[in-house]
Formats: C-alpha cells, sequence, structure tokens
C-alpha cells in the first residue's frame, strides 16, 4: 500500500501546540531502552534542529512572503522547537556524556551505511561509502574512552547491532575543507530518495557536530578533550561534504518542501519500526504534525512558485533509514576502501598511493598533528589498562584488525604517536597470552 503524503491532511497547525509536562516528556531507562529505539530519537534530534534552523533561515532571506505566511513560518518553527525538545529529552540524566555519544556514532555508522545500500545515484553512494569509514572509525577511537573512564564495554550501548573495531584512522580524516567539496545533483533530474538521504545524513551529521561542540569539553581528561576537538572538526569536514551535494539552484521554495518532506519520511519511518509502545505513539504525534506542515508548505509552493509540489517530492513516502545491524555491508566497504582519499575537484575518491605530493591535505595533517594525533592516544591509553584496544566485532572482522590498519594508514603526515600495526599485532599477542594465563589459574 502506497503512502502519498500529499494527499494527508495532518494535524491542524492550530492543534500543535501542546503544555510543558507534554514538551519535556519522560526519559527512556538507559538500561533498558532498544539501541535503534536510542538512535531514532537522537537522528530525530538533529532532523528537527535542521528543520528549526532553516525556518529562521527561511524568514531572513525570502523577501516575497507576506505577512500571513511570514507569521505561519514563525509558529511552525515554535512548534519544531518543541519537536526538538522532546526528542532531545529522551535521553536521561544518569546517561553519560561518552554513552551518549557511541549512540551518536552509532547512528551516522548504521544510518550512512543503509543511505549507501539504498542510493540510486552512484556518486552519492559513493560519498556516503566515504564517510561511513570515518564515522566506523570514530565509534572505535570513542570506545577506548568510554572502557577506560567508565567502565562501558561498546556492547552496554551498541547491544551487539554495530562491530566496533578500527577504521579509516582519524588522524587520516583531517583535509583541506576544499577538497570535501563534492559536485552537486542536478535537482530537475534526481530522484526524491536521493534529495531525502542527503539531507537525511545532513542533518544527523551537523547534530553530531553541535553535540560535540556543546560537551566534549566537560571531561578533565585532556587527551579526551582534545579527541572531542580532533572528531568534531571532521564532523565539520562531513557538513562541508554532505551539503556540497545539494544543487544550490534550489529555490528556497523548494528547500522548504524537501525539509519538510524529509522530516515527514523519517517521522513516518520511526514509527513503523519503533518497539518501544510510548515512544512509537510520539512518533506518530510527530508525523500527523509534520504532514500538517508539509501541507502548509505544498500550498505556499504553489501560491508562490506556480508549480505542483509532486515536481519536487513525488507522490510516494521515501524510507530515509530503517535502523537495523549493517555489520556485513560495513566490513565489505572497510576491506575494500579503507585506503581511499578526496580527489580534487570532486572526482571519484582515490587510494592515498593515487594522490600527488602536493596533495593539499598533507599541509593540514602535518599542522594539526604536529604535537600529537589525539585519536591515537586513546589506543595507548586502552593498552595500560586492558593490554589491547578494545574490539568487539565477528571473528571474521577481528582477525583482520592488523591488516586494516596497515592498509588504512597513508605513508606520508602520519602522528608520530601513531600505533603502527606492529605495535598492534604485539598487544593483541600480550593480551592473549595473559588471557591463557588466567585460563590456567583457575
Amino acid at each position: 500500500m502506497t503512502f502519498n503524503p500529499l494527499k494527508e491532511k495532518g494535524m491542524s497547525l492550530d492543534k500543535q501546540l501542546r503544555n510543558w509536562h507534554q514538551i519535556a516528556g519522560k526519559p527512556y531507562n538507559k538500561n533498558e531502552v532498544y539501541c535503534y529505539t536510542r538512535t531514532r530519537q537522537i537522528l530525530m534530534n538533529g532532523i528537527e534542529i535542521e528543520g528549526w534552523g532553516f525556518k529562521h533561515q527561511f524568514n531572513r532571506f525570502v523577501n516575497e512572503l507576506d505577512l500571513e505566511d511570514r507569521q505561519i513560518i514563525s509558529r511552525i518553527g515554535r512548534i519544531e522547537n518543541t519537536q526538538q525538545i522532546t526528542n532531545n529529552w529522551m535521553c536521561p540524566e544518569d546517561q553519560s556524556v561518552l554513552e551518549t555519544t557511541l549512540g551518536y556514532e552509532q547512528v551516522a555508522v548504521d544510518l550512512t551505511a543503509w543511505l549507501a545500500q539504498n542510493e540510486p545515484d552512484k556518486y552519492v553512494k559513493e560519498v556516503f561509502d566515504f564517510g561511513l569509514l570515518e564515522d566506523f572509525d570514530h565509534l572505535y577511537r570513542y570506545a577506548q574512552f568510554a572502557y577506560t573512564r567508565e567502565g562501558i564495554k561498546p556492547s552496554d550501548i551498541v547491544q551487539g547491532q554495530t562491530d566496533v573495531i578500527i577504521g579509516r584512522p582519524t588522524q587520516h580524516h583531517h583535509n583541506c575543507n576544499g577538497l570535501r567539496l563534492r559536485k552537486h545533483y542536478d535537482k530537475s533530474t534526481t530522484s526524491p530518495q536521493t534529495k531525502v538521504n542527503i539531507l537525511t545524513v545532513l542533518s544527523g551529521e551537523q547534530q553530531t557536530h553541535n553535540f560535540y561542540a556543546e560537551h566534549g569539553f566537560m571531561y578533565g581528561d585532556h587527551v579526551l578533550r582534545e579527541t572531542y576537538a580532533e572528531i568534531k572538526d571532521v564532523e565539520e569536514e562531513h557538513v562541508t561534504m554532505y551539503e556540497s551535494l545539494i544543487d544550490p539552484s534550489e529555490t528556497m521554495w523548494e528547500k522548504l518542501l524537501l525539509h519538510e518532506f524529509t522530516e515527514v519520511c523519517n517521522y513516518y519511518t520511526c514509527m513503523e519500526d519503533e518497539v518501544e509502545e510510548r515512544i512509537k505513539k510520539y512518533w506518530e504525534i510527530c508525523l500527523d504534525m509534520e504532514l500538517g506542515h508539509l501541507q502548509i508548505a505544498s500550498e505556499m509552493f504553489k501560491k508562490y512558485e506556480k508549480r505542483d509540489p509532486e515536481e519536487i517530492i513525488g507522490s510516494e513516502i521515501v524510507i530515509p533509514c530503517r535502523f537495523l545491524s549493517q555489520k556485513d555491508y560495513v566490513q565489505k566497504v572497510l576491506e575494500k576502501e579503507v585506503n581511499k582519499r578526496l580527489a580534487a575537484n570532486g572526482e571519484f575518491y582515490k587510494s592515498y598511493e593515487e594522490i600527488p605530493e602536493d596533495w593539499a591535505s598533507y599541509a593540514v595533517q602535518e599542522k594539526v598533528a604536529e604535537i600529537s594525533a589525539p585519536s591515537e592516544n586513546c589506543i595507548r591509553v586502552a593498552e595500560i589498562y586492558h593490554d589491547r584496544d578494545i574490539v568487539e566485532a565477528k571473528d571474521s572482522l577481528m582477525n583482520k584488525e592488523t591488516q586494516i590498519l596497515d592498509r588504512g594508514l597513508q605513508e606520508k603526515a602520519v602522528a608520530h604517536n601513531t600505533v603502527m600495526p606492529d605495535e598492534l599485532e604485539e598487544m593483541i599477542e600480550n593480551h592473549e597470552r595473559r588471557e591463557d594465563e588466567k585460563e590456567k589459574l583457575i
């Protein structure tokens, strides 16, 4: 059965204001919540932040709105602000910043992997695959600190749905930001699926950047603080990369439609997939609200652009993400593309063996890591506590960790504190030997 959002009236804007008890809501229990309920909560927080921010940009830059319509846009912004509060406030007070961070990176990995497999545009798919391996390594880096600082095992948060092991090393994610710019799609020929996919991942990455900006300083451990700063900077690059895929010739009215459509599609998917009954009902309410917003945006589009909204968003719902385990796909991309780097002028990616000596990112990497790469220190800290790095992955991947690291490390612009493949192999062997010794004593 098809679902055409343009034929659904949704909730009237006049009925969408809620009281503070409803807005603040009730947090989930971090010890009982399903990991993909947490990822939905995190993603929808980011989706609403993007929607709210866009409404303010819309009112700042769109001149032809009459006063009544400007007031309506402002009222929708107010409602989306309260939705964002509810989404964000689902997070309980006893969930630490690091625990929440692991959730953020699980969103990035499993969302981007889903998008890549369901992306019809080959060029956009490769962008998703490239970003995927960077977020995959971020999850691994933060997992080291979560264990050594707070005794949190990755499985406590990702619940075995997402592998936690080394990816493309974070120290190699720092680039000349101009190289992050990709070729944008053609708005007249690109499918609504691609447009929604990009706006969804962009919203998630933007919110991840904001979360690290607002919380990374809260730990006294200087290495951890520096790591948050380092990865926050990568998230800035991700925002630059994903937003560059959007056709800049889209009108603000087209963008308004796409924002509301993206919110509808994501809440629809959340409603379909949610296992927590209380939260599922909330997703249903938000979907009803966003259908109302989409109707308003559609009418404004007809009024100001004299065009049919179906030209932009089609006549069927788009599924931006099903939060499901993506282990097999991630491993396939990891083994195939861990050595890829950014090529200039929006070209497809190249292996680091193919990039020129004067590659613009080398100068950036050498400067930011001239003292050390904080993300490398996390492994050395883990070695002190655990003999080796903290890894939770299926055997077929764990057995290849040192090979992945060897293939992922480039020869130039490598920080002096880098854990090299032979060092990692020695850590693993020492850990296994000590575990065997413990077994003999039992």
